[in-house]
């Protein structure tokens, strides 16, 4: 007899809670073998293609194109075993039907038993199911919550249709609202990591909380109600009773806040544009460095006409084409290697300064889907030449939107080439968890005292954004100084080769 085998969107690593389903792989009725990729989704990272881990035929998509899902929503239903062939559910000849909630001693058996190999992405390996998949407690308490809040078949434990309610615990539903008049055992009903973030900077225990949220999600205007009433108390964190919350924003702008964000209070009226994907990861990523960081900035105008010269040479010598930002790279190695408090990150925890002895090179790329950051591994250890090979690679993977989590994250410093968009200076924003990036205007012939006499001279200008923490001025200044050197003297560089 066939199963049916609910795959729910992976763990994408990297911190990512969210995709957006770009295509669909597979309709309802295909069949499907183990780790063939179902469906194409967009995360603030990249472009993946996720595997299925069961084999056999799909029963239930669940979420249109271009609808965002959490990690951890059902994707799709497949039926495995005898008789998979032709298995429908009941009233869903289109692929939206409803999928009947696994037992939890159905799922221990799934994980023990089942084809495939669990949540995972192409490329991170399929050969066993993760060691941390949740499972279901079944001894839970009759008010809690079922994990995976969004999910189809999510249900209060404990809550019965018709007459089997009568034994249930009283209070498990207040108006269509979880009441948690107990603490909760098991997960927590929380997608948002900014809500379990406000929630622990402000000391408040996320199981006391009622959530307003679809099957009890605890919101961000949850967790800010229970701060309001606690501070109302006198300084005492307690969970507000499940009544009615005020009107106003919070309950006119509840699907705003189901993804931990705050009510709108910009009037009506504009063209709205969701901070989603690429541009919701930059939006967040670039707040976070502003807030955290105390940065500072420094630059410096340099005459780059022998440093154009030398390119010209090694590309007029034969062999592959050298490109400017490689030979700017290869002069960012040298001088991290004289300052390497500039290739750091501060651990806020520990109170330390982690100096790297690896360079992991972020290059700002402009594309179709937003500004995204890809990292060449180990660029300390290439020459021009593989480094020009190396930015070619991740710029053509960038801008077809194919670049791994892996190739997106782990750098230590970041080249920003501004110049390319005509522009002269800027004063980057580090690239939050790094220490500092140099930023490279446009090079431009100027009027320039050259030996003496005014000439028309190559100019850049060169801009280092630092985080104050790890160093002085005078170290940013020995850095900045160090490159502009380099580029006035590309022979400055045969020391260090």
């Amino acid at each position: 007899m066939a199963q049916v085998l609910e795959f729910k969107l992976p763990d994408l690593g990297e911190g990512l809670t969210e995709a957006e389903i770009v295509r669909w792989m597979v309709e309802v009725g295909d069949v499907v073998a183990v780790d063939q990729p179902v469906v194409e989704v967009e995360t603030a990272k990249a472009m993946v293609e996720v595997p299925c881990p069961y084999g056999g035929v799909v029963t239930a998509r669940f979420g249109e194109e271009g609808a965002e899902l959490p990690v951890g929503a059902p994707l799709l239903t497949v039926a495995v075993g005898e008789g998979a062939d032709g298995h429908r559910p009941a009233g869903d000849p289109g692929g939206g039907g409803a999928v009947r909630a696994p037992r939890a001693e159905e799922t221990g058996e799934r994980e023990k038993t089942s084809e495939g190999s669990g949540n995972v992405l192409v490329g991170y390996g399929t050969s066993q199911a993760p060691a941390r998949r949740r499972r279901v407690r079944p001894e839970r308490r009759a008010s809690g919550v079922a994990s995976g809040a969004g999910a189809a078949g999510a249900a209060v434990s404990g809550v019965a249709s018709g007459a089997g309610a009568a034994g249930a615990a009283p209070s498990g539903r207040a108006n269509g609202r979880v009441r948690a008049a107990e603490p909760v055992e098991g997960p927590v009903p929380v997608i948002s990591p900014l809500v379990r973030r406000l929630a622990r900077q402000n000391d408040l225990d996320l199981r006391e909380l009622t959530g307003s949220g679809p099957d009890g999600l605890i919101l961000r205007a949850d967790v800010e109600y229970a701060l309001r009433a606690a501070a109302a108390q006198g300084g005492r964190t307690a969970a507000p009773e499940a009544g009615p919350r005020p009107a106003g924003p919070v309950r006119e702008h509840a699907s705003a806040t189901a993804a931990g964000t705050a009510p709108s209070t910009v009037p009506p009226g504009g063209i709205r544009i969701p901070l989603k994907g690429v541009r919701g990861a930059v939006a967040d990523k670039l707040s976070r460095s502003r807030r955290e960081i105390p940065d500072a900035t420094c630059w410096v105008d340099a005459d780059a006409t022998e440093l154009m010269r030398a390119r010209t040479a090694m590309n007029a010598a034969g062999g592959p084409k050298i490109s400017l930002v490689a030979l700017l790279a290869r002069i960012c190695t040298a001088a991290l290697a004289r300052f390497p408090e500039l290739n750091s990150t501060v651990d806020t925890q520990a109170r330390e300064v982690v100096q790297f002895d690896h360079v992991h090179l972020g290059f700002a790329a402009q594309t179709d889907r937003g500004l995204v950051v890809p990292v060449v591994r180990d660029a300390h250890a290439r020459d021009a030449e593989g480094l020009t090979a190396e930015f070619a690679r991740l710029t053509e993977a960038a801008r077809a939107g194919r670049l791994t989590p892996g190739e997106l994250t782990g750098g230590t410093f970041t080249l920003n080439n501004y110049g390319v968009f005509g522009v002269d200076g800027s004063t980057p924003i580090v690239n939050h968890p790094e220490a500092a990036m140099l930023g490279v205007g446009r090079i431009v012939p100027k009027p320039w005292v050259h030996e003496g006499e005014l000439a028309a001279r190559q100019v850049v200008q060169l801009s280092l954004t630092f985080d104050h923490r790890v160093c002085d001025g005078g170290t940013a200044g020995g850095f900045l100084r160090y490159v502009a050197d380099c580029v006035e003297q590309p022979a400055v560089l045969l020391r260090t080769l």
